[in-house]
């Protein structure tokens, strides 16, 4: 398989674990994303995108359970739980608190920790196969408007990955919204 070719969830699932870089369709725009566990695969998914590390990262997983040793739900009261979970699968962002075992490199100058349980099908097939939370960021440089389809990626980001995981976006024309699970704020609006 070609970097610039189709790779299946389970070839894009054993470069993650090898430490690589994936680009990937999610509901509204293509995504760029590594093992959050690997600070070298993070270090160079920042580097590539011009991104500094103070930023913070969002974390997409396939369902909550997959998020659950990054985040610490128990501080949110039962209310700000229902809406957060009311509102996944979906491209629906929150902060929520980090664990203590959220690294700081995801988390960058951050108290909480940006977490989505995604809704599209490549992305829960490519979370299931590599078995856990993904880093995800958009596959563009930064500044660069967002792809929203395989066509609109920067030929010279798709040559720095090593992986174009197969599909198409679910057809949404944005990124995710952002919302604060404390305070209920909207940081990023959905579009």
């Amino acid at each position: 398989m070609s970097q610039h070719g189709s790779a299946t969830a389970r070839e894009a699932a054993d470069i993650l674990v090898a430490g690589g870089l994936v680009l990937y369709p999610t509901e509204g725009v293509w995504g760029l994303g590594c093992d959050p566990r690997n600070p070298a695969a993070v270090r160079r998914l920042l580097q590539i995108k011009q991104r500094p590390v103070e930023k913070g990262l969002i974390l997409i997983a396939a369902d909550e359970a997959q998020l659950a040793s990054f985040i610490d739900m128990a501080r949110l009261d039962a209310e700000q739980q229902a809406a957060v979970r009311a509102s996944w699968p979906g491209a629906n962002t929150w902060i929520v608190p980090a664990s203590a075992n959220a690294p700081d490199w995801i988390r960058g100058a951050h108290s909480g920790i940006a977490v989505r349980v995604c809704a599209q099908a490549e992305v829960i097939a490519l979370c299931r196969a590599f078995g856990g939370a993904l880093v995800s960021t958009s596959a563009n440089f930064s500044g660069q408007v967002a792809p929203t389809s395989r066509a609109e990626l920067d030929p010279v980001l798709v040559a720095e990955v090593d992986a174009v995981l197969a599909g198409e976006t679910g057809g949404r024309k944005t990124p995710s919204s952002i919302r604060d699970a404390a305070s209920g704020q909207i940081l990023r609006s959905p579009g």
